[in-house]
């Protein structure tokens, strides 16, 4: 049996990582430095996320920034 996708339903900043929340309960995070985009953009701009598919990615549609829980799980 296929195991479920992991969803995010939160996104935090703090001042060199980025924290994913997962429905699950479980908390990621990866350095910024992996994502110049988010990294080099203002406080403000890095809070305008949204959830893609219901929590299998998360968009900056400003930042063009798309990032798959899938993807931070693997890295």
């Amino acid at each position: 049996m296929p195991k479920p996708a992991a969803l995010a339903t939160n996104v935090t900043f703090d001042d060199a990582e980025m924290i994913v929340t997962l429905a699950d309960g479980r908390t990621i995070s990866a350095p910024l430095e992996w994502f110049p985009r988010l990294r080099d953009a203002s406080p403000e701009l890095r809070d305008k996320w949204r959830l893609i598919g219901a929590g299998i990615g998360i968009s900056w549609e400003e930042l063009d920034e798309d990032i798959s829980v899938q993807g931070l799980l693997a890295a």
